[in-house]
């Protein structure tokens, strides 16, 4: 049986927040230019981070440093747009599609801006 300390519960909530961040924009609940994405990548790598303090990794240690100063550069972009969220960013890419001519008949968010 795997005893787990409180470092890996850690590391695992990091893990968790990383995860649920990257679902969260595949499936267009979550946009990538959102604070919200960057604070749960942010926040995931710093836990991870600790994780690894107790338990070190070099390359983990590498991906997860870096992922947190990406995460930061993302926040601090994010801070300077007004707020976005994944509706209103399919909204535009709907919007140049129909400018551009290249809107598709059974594109869902073109349907749904069209009735």
């Amino acid at each position: 049986m795997v005893s787990l300390q409180l470092h890996d519960i850690v590391g695992l909530i990091g893990v968790a927040a990383i995860l649920s961040a990257y679902f969260l924009l595949q499936t267009g609940r979550l946009a990538a230019e959102t604070r919200r994405f960057s604070v749960l990548n942010g926040l995931g790598a710093a836990l991870v981070l600790v994780s690894l303090y107790y338990d070190f990794n070099l390359s983990a240690f590498i991906v997860e440093g870096f992922w947190l100063v990406f995460s930061v550069i993302g926040f601090v972009r994010a801070l300077g747009r007004k707020p976005v969220n994944a509706d209103s960013r399919i909204m535009t890419e709907s919007s140049r599609r129909i400018d551009t001519g290249k809107a598709r008949q059974d594109d869902p968010a073109l349907k749904n801006r069209l009735e």
